[in-house]
């Protein structure tokens, strides 16, 4: 018997039908290990050895593969072919020794590109040892990455109340969101003119031209800048003869396109299909992980997490038939294209993103797959087959003309385009971020040299220069990666982070800074600058690119970074928060304090008129207070809310013809059809919520009309036959059937959700099993132990979620959630709740005692009782499941125990930033 072991279930099923009887596949369902959010983890001071310590919903699995291995011959590690992949067949590896699983097995890794009959059973013929060079390159990515994140948060959270996390390439990420919204604040828009005239030749036909020069010098876009010297060009075109001095035509070619990398997938499902890219990659995996055709499990497409362009000879060989089939011989090019990729890290640029089978056309497709993934197989499909495809021919054609005004002589030009044969543009063209008038692709009349032209009208229009646009989705995962700036496996989890803690909101497919994440990213440049610089992140990427080559120690990388990294958190320790929030004061000044119309100083006092305005700290983050405080209280947000407060009507629902309004209630904007006068007696009006990512401000009648509809049936349920219904609720977007909620995951849309995603959403939830009695029998989620109280859970309650320990609960702060609120934050929200006089220990626990603020630095640097705790529950495991370090198991006495280290919330996932 071989062992197989794949990442995902649906995996194993598929691939056990492919090998046959003398194989068992079994899933390890992810990362079965990860560095514990417990001080120590990383040890800088013993060659950043690592503790790793067993997910516990894994040890279950992991008993399985042990206990299924004791008749085995041979182990087969068959995950993901990328770095994370690589890591988890070494993590299993490492428990399985550990375990003493291991006896006289055989190991082999092999790697496939796609779940088919063919791709599995080529891998198994070509096995090979784990790669020791790409575990090192992981492990060093995972170790900077926590020692970012766990050293620099809790330094955001002493010195910035209300701010969230740090992340070494996640905060890069918010910088250039940030830095471009400065950009828009410090831009000041310029005036200038057009001059464009509609001409006509002898025949009739009509064109459009732009004044280029004048008395013999050009005139550029912003050269004409005053209505008088735009007036003064009119009226010399108004009097002027025209003529045609020069046409000429060239021709030119487009190449098509490379195949998909994970990046360019990204980037064009968010332009063309308005899709985020975490939404992107759930649908893309389960496109890779198949589904049922002709009674075998098969994938669609090869997988998804890609930075190579290349694609497979015979699948080049299929895309040219198919092209010949469908389009004809005239479009299928001599020789077949060869793309390179631009990759500098060879070792993850396998196959480019393709269809495994090239013949299973979009349209055959889409019966059997739900919206959302027949809509980018389709993408991914026409992107294969359109790179394979004959370049289009154009021919680019520019008409210079003179108008002779009496002795004046001014240039006019005309340009225009012409494609000659489509070639790939038959089916494909790739999507633009930033839509523009390209008047390069107007077609211009036949004329000849000496012709003369009739002037028809004339266009004087005044115009101003625009700031940059605010990056979509899209245009920041394609600067991520001009810039070098992490993974583009990575780059669908940094930009959900960003969203989910708050630093940055979509609007209108646009990103926006938010005031908290402009408040962080100020703090990281003013006192960790270093580390949000563009072009140090890139080279720190370089550098782990390095380590996958096997050309560079792991170790060395981590000893260069972490030397002047922690020397400039020590910097910093000694510096009192009201030191902090004035240099961000002046930093974010122009942003802050809008100037005033009356000229006067932005920074007074509204209320008072004599304390000035300056940045304060508070529980929920920072805000503008006054500095006569306490006398004057008067306090806003960062910006000042711009929106008004009075109801905005939207216009007529088209079925009942009544008012769409905006009102503004005691709990927050909402939506509403019609006024109680347009309904009977004791009947009231529709109301519906605004989801938080969505400014009222933004609201239109066509969302509104959609808010309005919910909750909507999506189908009936294929077992039995209930409905299953869509809406929003107070924790978020759901699906409902009979009494089963399950929440909708991010880049799910309530208003666009298919039936196939919402009987999985409902299945996976039944499948988790109940979370517990309504009155607290939920054990919730474990985040640690408290110094004093013992452990540490975030649970759900019936008044929203809290965190509780030794019988003493604190509810947490609507700007953080269950899912991502760290054990330092749940411990300072309890220790605020005994101080405040609220909750009872239970009888045996002693009372928190909590660090006035004078002592707060001095106890910053006291040894953290809780790594005690933690020590001893860690030597408590069971020795097949005790904690390892890098390369080699390791027992709880061996753990390094040097002095406490801060501590941040745990990854989850895969991707790292």
């Amino acid at each position: 018997m071989n062992i197989v072991i794949v990442e995902s279930p649906a995996k194993a099923k598929t691939i056990n039908k492919y090998l046959g009887a003398s194989y068992e596949v079994l899933a390890s369902f992810g990362h079965v290990r990860d560095l514990p959010a417990k001080n120590g983890s990383v040890d800088p001071e013993a060659n950043f050895q690592m503790i790793w310590e067993i997910d516990p919903k894994a040890a279950g699995r992991l008993n399985d593969i042990a206990k299924a291995l004791k008749g085995a011959d041979k182990l087969i590690l068959a995950t993901d072919p990328d770095r994370e992949g690589e890591a988890i067949s070494w993590h299993v590896l490492e428990v399985l020794k550990e375990k003493h699983a291991i006896k006289d097995h055989t190991i082999e890794r092999v790697v496939f590109n796609a779940i088919t009959k063919q791709a599995v059973t080529d891998a198994m013929k070509h096995p090979r040892q784990i790669d020791g060079a790409l575990v090192d390159a992981y492990m060093a990515r995972r170790a900077l990455d926590y020692l970012v994140g766990f050293t620099l948060s809790p330094v955001l959270w002493r010195k910035l109340p209300g701010a969230r996390s740090a992340g070494r390439v996640q905060s890069v990420a918010l910088r250039l969101v940030c830095d471009r919204e400065l950009e828009i604040e410090k831009f000041v828009p310029r005036e200038y003119w057009s001059l464009v005239a509609t001409l006509a030749t002898t025949r009739g036909e009509t064109f459009e031209a732009r004044l280029v020069g004048a008395d013999g010098k050009k005139i550029q876009r912003l050269d004409i800048g005053t209505g008088a010297e735009a007036e003064d060009f009119k009226k010399a075109i108004e009097a002027a003869n025209f003529t045609v001095t020069t046409v000429e035509a060239k021709p030119a070619r487009r190449n098509p396109q490379a195949p998909f990398t994970t990046s360019t997938l990204q980037q064009e499902a968010s332009r063309k299909l308005g899709f985020a890219p975490a939404h992107t990659m759930r649908i893309a995996q389960r496109l890779y992980e198949g589904i049922d055709i002709g009674g075998e499990t098969t994938g669609l497409i090869t997988y998804m997490r890609t930075d190579g362009v290349q694609i497979d000879g015979s699948a080049i060989t299929q895309a040219r038939k198919v092209i010949g089939e469908d389009y004809g011989n005239a479009y299928v090019p001599e020789a077949p294209r060869q793309y390179q990729t631009k990759a500098k890290n060879a070792q993850e640029a396998h196959e480019a993103i393709r269809p495994t089978d090239l013949s299973r056309r979009p349209a055959d497709m889409r019966r059997r797959l739900d919206t959302d993934q027949a809509r980018l197989y389709e993408l991914i499909w026409i992107r294969t087959i359109a790179s394979q495809m004959e370049s289009a021919e154009l021919e680019r054609t520019t008409v210079d003309i003179a108008a002779k005004a009496g002795s004046r002589l001014l240039e006019l030009r005309a340009t225009g385009q012409v494609i000659k044969f489509d070639g790939f543009l038959a089916l494909y063209q790739e999507g633009r971020d930033d839509d523009g008038d390209d008047e390069d692709s107007r077609r211009l009349p036949a004329m000849s040299e000496g012709e003369a032209l009739k002037r028809q009208e004339l266009a004087v229009t005044q115009h101003f220069t625009e700031p940059p646009p605010r990056f979509s989705e899209a245009s920041l995962v394609k600067r991520m990666e001009e810039l070098g700036i992490g993974r583009p496996s990575t780059y669908a989890s940094i930009l959900q982070v960003l969203k989910d803690r708050g630093y940055v909101r979509l609007e209108k497919k646009r990103l926006h800074g938010e005031d908290k994440g402009r408040v962080v990213v100020a703090f990281l440049e003013n006192f960790f600058a270093r580390y949000v610089e563009y072009d140090f992140t890139a080279a720190l990427e370089e550098q782990l690119d390095r380590i996958s080559n096997n050309e560079i120690s792991w170790q060395q990388v981590l000893k260069d970074f972490w030397g002047d990294f922690i020397g400039a958190v020590n910097e910093i320790k000694d510096l009192r928060v009201t030191q902090v929030l004035d240099a961000l004061d002046d930093m974010l000044g122009p942003h802050i304090y809008a100037p005033r119309a009356d000229g006067g100083d932005p920074r007074q006092c509204p209320t008072c008129g004599t304390g000035k305005l300056n940045l304060k700290a508070g529980k929920f983050g920072a805000f503008v207070g006054c500095t006569n405080y306490p006398e004057c209280r008067y306090t806003r947000p960062l910006a000042a809310d711009s929106e008004a407060s009075a109801d905005r009507i939207l216009g007529k629902d088209p079925q009942t013809d009544r008012d769409v309004t905006v009102k503004a209630g005691r709990f927050g904007p909402y939506i509403q059809l019609g006024e109680q006068k347009d309904y009977a007696e004791g009947e009231k009006p529709k109301r519906a919520g605004i989801p938080k990512n969505i400014s009222p401000s933004d609201i239109e009648l066509d969302l509104a009309l959609k808010l309005l509809s919910l909750p909507r049936e999506i189908g009936k349920h294929p077992e039995t036959g209930e409905p299953i219904t869509a809406g929003l609720g107070r924790f978020g977007p759901f699906v409902r059937h009979e009494k089963t909620y399950a929440s909708l995951e991010a880049g799910d849309e309530v208003f666009d959700i298919g039936l196939n995603r919402a009987v999985t959403l409902i299945a996976e939830k039944i499948a988790k099993g109940p979370s517990g009695r309504r009155f607290g029998a939920d054990p919730g989620k474990p985040l640690g132990d408290h110094p004093t109280l013992g452990g540490v859970a975030v649970k759900s309650g019936r008044y929203g979620a809290y965190v509780t320990a030794g019988g003493v609960n604190a509810t947490i702060p609507s700007d953080k959630t269950q899912d991502t609120i760290t054990l330092e934050e749940a411990i300072a929200l309890i220790d605020e709740r005994v101080a405040k006089g609220g909750g009872k220990p239970k009888r045996g626990a002693k009372k928190a005692k909590v660090a006035k603020p004078a002592k707060a630095e001095a106890d910053a640097k006291a040894p953290n009782p809780a790594k005690k705790v933690a020590a001893k529950k860690s030597a408590a495991k069971p020795k097949s499941e005790a904690v390892s370090k890098a390369r080699a198991p390791v027992t709880a006495k061996t753990s390094p125990s040097k002095a406490a280290k801060p501590v941040a919330k745990k990854s989850a996932g895969k991707a790292s930033g």
